[in-house]
Protein backbone atom coordinates (compact mmCIF):
# COMPACT_ATOMS: atom_id res chain seq x y z
CA UNK A 1 0.00 0.00 0.00
CA UNK A 2 1.23 3.31 -1.18
CA UNK A 3 2.22 6.26 1.60
CA UNK A 4 0.19 9.59 1.45
CA UNK A 5 2.58 11.60 -0.50
CA UNK A 6 3.22 8.53 -3.00
CA UNK A 7 -0.65 8.55 -3.47
CA UNK A 8 -0.77 12.11 -3.86
CA UNK A 9 2.32 12.17 -6.33
CA UNK A 10 0.52 9.63 -8.73
CA UNK A 11 -2.78 11.29 -8.41
CA UNK A 12 -0.92 14.69 -9.60
CA UNK A 13 0.37 13.00 -12.20
CA UNK A 14 -2.80 11.32 -13.21
CA UNK A 15 -4.78 14.73 -12.77
CA UNK A 16 -2.39 16.64 -15.09
CA UNK A 17 -3.44 19.85 -14.66
CA UNK A 18 -6.47 19.86 -12.96
CA UNK A 19 -7.02 19.46 -9.07
CA UNK A 20 -6.93 16.81 -6.91
CA UNK A 21 -8.88 16.62 -4.07
CA UNK A 22 -8.57 15.43 -0.81
CA UNK A 23 -11.67 14.69 1.70
CA UNK A 24 -12.00 14.00 5.52
CA UNK A 25 -10.12 14.42 8.69
CA UNK A 26 -7.83 11.41 8.88
CA UNK A 27 -6.67 11.78 5.35
CA UNK A 28 -6.53 15.43 5.12
CA UNK A 29 -4.26 15.63 8.45
CA UNK A 30 -2.29 12.37 7.23
CA UNK A 31 -1.56 14.78 4.12
CA UNK A 32 -1.06 17.87 6.20
CA UNK A 33 1.64 16.42 8.35
CA UNK A 34 3.07 15.14 4.87
CA UNK A 35 3.47 18.54 3.40
CA UNK A 36 1.59 17.57 0.46
CA UNK A 37 -1.25 19.61 0.58
CA UNK A 38 -1.43 23.25 -1.17
CA UNK A 39 -4.46 24.28 0.19
CA UNK A 40 -7.42 23.24 2.86
CA UNK A 41 -10.95 24.31 1.73
CA UNK A 42 -13.25 24.38 5.19
CA UNK A 43 -17.10 25.04 5.52
CA UNK A 44 -17.97 26.14 9.14
CA UNK A 45 -21.54 25.07 9.96
CA UNK A 46 -22.53 26.51 13.01
CA UNK A 47 -23.46 23.81 14.96
CA UNK A 48 -21.56 21.92 17.95
CA UNK A 49 -21.15 18.00 17.80
CA UNK A 50 -19.27 17.18 20.41
CA UNK A 51 -17.76 14.19 18.64
CA UNK A 52 -16.03 13.24 15.53
CA UNK A 53 -12.15 13.01 14.51
CA UNK A 54 -9.53 15.93 14.95
CA UNK A 55 -8.09 17.66 11.92
CA UNK A 56 -6.21 20.07 13.82
CA UNK A 57 -5.18 18.14 16.73
CA UNK A 58 -1.63 17.66 17.80
CA UNK A 59 0.62 17.47 15.30
CA UNK A 60 4.23 16.79 15.19
CA UNK A 61 6.83 19.07 14.08
CA UNK A 62 6.47 23.18 13.14
CA UNK A 63 2.90 24.36 12.64
CA UNK A 64 1.76 24.79 9.08
CA UNK A 65 1.18 28.21 8.26
CA UNK A 66 -2.02 29.17 6.80
CA UNK A 67 -2.71 32.17 4.56
CA UNK A 68 -6.60 32.96 4.05
CA UNK A 69 -7.31 32.98 0.10
CA UNK A 70 -11.30 33.50 -0.15
CA UNK A 71 -13.87 33.40 2.60
CA UNK A 72 -17.52 32.90 1.04
CA UNK A 73 -20.28 33.82 3.89
CA UNK A 74 -23.95 32.23 3.33
CA UNK A 75 -27.10 31.44 5.21
CA UNK A 76 -25.86 28.60 7.25
CA UNK A 77 -21.91 28.06 6.47
CA UNK A 78 -19.31 29.94 5.70
CA UNK A 79 -16.48 27.96 3.70
CA UNK A 80 -13.23 29.08 4.09
CA UNK A 81 -10.04 28.13 1.37
CA UNK A 82 -6.55 28.84 2.87
CA UNK A 83 -2.96 28.48 1.08
CA UNK A 84 -0.63 26.34 2.72
CA UNK A 85 2.77 28.03 3.76
CA UNK A 86 5.58 25.85 2.60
Amino acid sequence: MPDVASAMAQAKAAAGDRDVLVHGARTGRTALVAGVLDEIQIHLVPVLLGAGRRLFGQRDGAPAGLDVVRVVDAPGVTHVRYRVRR
